[in-house]
């Protein structure tokens, strides 16, 4: 009689193992083996890290293996146990792998396929068919779209980590505790005596300085030592964590009223302020969508206080760029003067940290949360709704949505809700955070996206024009080419239904299809698919990681970047001094917060994953495995590239680097 032996890996993590019943069969094309009992409990199998093997005879010929059906049922306890793959070896000697990485819990069945990508099409047999549309019908039930508040994207139908599909939850979450890892943070940072210490102002910068100097690295001392310098304040538009807001000045506007007389001083061409302008030397920062944000009020003690500045900055002959005017409103007049270098150091000095401490803001709630994690949740629900597990998007995209939804609901759960982490530090919590959100959204398109496009509508393309934007320079393009693989037409990609249905997904559900976000509910072509899920790629990865993980080494010296102000802007020059520049700042409670906030939120997970490192083995063809293996290659030149591009530097470059690049947004 014909003998199947079966192998079955049972994944590393805590608690993968099992002590439950495992029952498998086999199907095939002509026939199905019997259900077959694997372990029985306490035999010791399907513990952590272990590959059982079982021989499994049948009566008769069953033909090719097509399904593999795997049932848990309860021995004592429900006792979850995560399978990484199941190996058969036929009876002529052949091998058919059947990738699982997933959690069986209760007493519900897995039915997996073997390992080889198929679009929908390729799908010709009904038991084929008839599997897929189930996995597909079964998934869109577990994972809902959901509005978490009006005008955002989509979320996941789950008001805690707890409700999520086990197989999208952290493996432990203890570990994703906001709460517990902020505190943990501050302990760390040796700050928590300070923690509540709310309404206390510190005395003077060196208080700032006794405390940072604990916590300092060698990037965040360098902005220690000089972030009143004006080189400092314009580097950091280019190279900081919110790399994204300075653009080309092509005009000045209107309502930003800076003149050749005011700014002449600074310009160091013999040009005019309007030559300056048409030689292309002069760039905007406009924090527009700051106007008319809700400053947080859920502390009676301390108002504070927001504001929506314009800043106009040069290149100078140098090519650095340096701030030349910043008006702190969009709006002109007595009440809103033009701040400028050779103003009072005073003055200029809180001009530059009211521009500072709206950049946190933007940074933190669109570029940050909307533009990388939002949207990021968006493609991740779309994909398990709309892509079966034998797709070849699926495969590809799964490991850049891990944990995606699970960090999203936690934060719902903790830190951007109401009364949440959020609110206790930063002017723009107790709702503000949610008005950024809605505003960002009706300017928020597909094409921004798309990183070189996002780059040329800034009017940031050239290197010989600017030089030294790294962020620009190492966004290296390394790509998998696996698309032709699978699709061998522009024919191919039309009569994917599948993919079809994610796209539409993501624009009709997950962006609401509001008029103005242009996200595409079709692609037509080969090239528009590459386009498509490189953006899903690189929005996942080097997106996030270009600005997350800066965010200690930028704004943990806080007058660099002042998570809330606790004065109003000023409105009239000359009367400022140091005495109201530390009281406009954070006072001691909210600096020890946002301390724990940027250090939790700059670590990496405990063992990421990054770029190029995908243990879980979801492809089996060899080709595939061969593009893998190029583009494993291809990083490893650019992580060289920017490391001895990086040496020497005083101020080095490498978030952008792909050995520092997690596969996806999970902090």
């Amino acid at each position: 009689m014909p003998c199947y032996t079966v192998t079955v890996a049972t994944g590393s993590q805590w608690f993968a193992g099992t002590d439950d019943y495992i029952y498998l069969t086999l199907v095939g094309t002509e026939g199905c083996s019997e259900r077959t009992l694997l372990d029985k409990p306490l035999y010791n199998d399907f513990e952590r890290g272990a590959v059982d093997s079982y021989d499994i005879t049948v009566g008769e010929n069953i033909g090719d293996i097509v399904l593999i059906k795997i049932e848990k049922k309860k021995y004592w306890v429900h006792d979850d146990w995560y399978c990484k793959y199941i190996t058969v070896k036929t009876p002529s000697g052949d091998y058919i792998e059947f990738p699982c990485f997933r959690w069986l819990v209760d007493d519900k069945e897995v039915i997996l396929r073997d390992g080889r990508a198929r679009l929908p099409q390729d799908d010709k047999t009904r038991v084929a068919k008839q599997h897929r549309r189930k996995e597909l019908e079964t998934r869109q039930k577990t994972f809902r779209w959901k509005e978490w508040h009006p005008g955002f994207p989509m979320s996941i139908d789950a008001k805690a980590h707890k409700e999520l599909p086990r197989d999208i939850q952290f493996d432990s979450e203890k570990g994703v505790d906001f709460i517990l890892n902020y505190s943990k943070a501050i302990e760390n940072l040796y700050v928590n005596q300070f923690m509540h210490m709310f309404q206390s102002s510190w005395g003077d910068f060196s208080d700032f300085e006794r405390i940072f100097m604990r916590i300092k690295n060698t990037i965040s001392e360098y902005v220690m030592q000089h972030w009143k310098e004006d080189f400092m304040f314009g580097y950091q538009f280019l190279n900081g964590c919110n790399p994204v807001m300075i653009q080309k000045c092509t005009q000045i506007p209107k309502k930003f009223p800076v003149t050749h007389e005011m700014v002449a001083d600074c310009l160091e061409r013999d040009l005019t302020l309007e030559e300056e302008l048409k030689a292309g030397n002069l760039y905007i920062a406009d924090y527009e969508i700051m106007e008319d944000i809700t400053a947080n009020a859920t502390d009676p003690c301390t108002p504070q206080y927001l504001a929506a500045p314009i800043c106009l900055l040069y290149k100078n002959s140098q090519n650095k760029i340096l701030p030349i005017a910043i008006q702190l409103s969009q709006s002109p007049g007595e009440d809103s003067p033009i701040y400028l270098p050779s103003d009072d150091q005073h003055d200029w000095l809180l001009a530059k940290i009211w521009v500072r401490s709206s950049d946190f803001h933007v940074h933190q709630t669109v570029t940050h949360l909307l533009r990388t994690h939002l949207i990021s949740e968006v493609f991740g629900i779309a994909m398990f709704r709309q892509l079966s597990a034998v797709h070849p998007a699926y495969k590809l995209l799964l490991p850049h949505i891990r944990f995606t939804i699970a960090i999203n609901t936690k934060a719902r759960e903790q830190l951007i809700c109401e009364n949440g982490l959020f609110d206790k530090a930063n002017g723009t919590g107790g709702g503000g955070h949610v008005q950024l959100v809605q505003k960002a959204m009706k300017t928020f398109t597909y094409k921004s996206l798309c990183f070189p496009e996002s780059i040329k509508a800034r009017g940031m393309e050239s290197q010989e024009e600017l030089p030294y934007y790294y962020y620009r320079d190492d966004e290296h393009v390394v790509k998998l080419n696996m698309i032709n693989i699978y699709y061998a037409s522009d024919e191919t990609v039309q009569e994917d239904e599948e993919i079809q249905a994610f796209v539409k997904d993501v624009c009709s559900f997950g962006m609401q299809d509001f008029d103005y976000c242009e996200f595409p509910k079709s692609v037509q072509t080969r090239e528009q698919l590459v386009e498509y899920l490189t953006v899903v790629i690189f929005t996942a990865s080097a997106q996030h990681a270009a600005i997350n993980f800066g965010q200690y080494d930028w704004c943990s010296w806080i007058p660099n970047a002042p998570p809330t102000m606790r004065n109003p802007p000023p409105t009239k020059k000359g009367q400022t001094d140091m005495k109201l520049i530390v009281e406009s700042l954070p006072d001691r409670g909210r600096s020890c917060w946002h301390l724990g906030a940027v250090w939790a939120l700059s670590q990496f997970q405990e063992n990421e994953l990054f770029l190029g490192m995908y243990p879980d083995e979801h492809f089996i063809e060899k080709p595939v495995k061969k593009a893998l293996e190029t583009f494993r290659e291809k990083l490893t030149e650019v992580s060289k590239l920017i490391k001895n591009r990086n040496e020497g530097k005083k101020l080095p470059y490498y978030y952008l680097s792909p050995d520092r690049i997690p596969n996806s947004v999970a902090v």
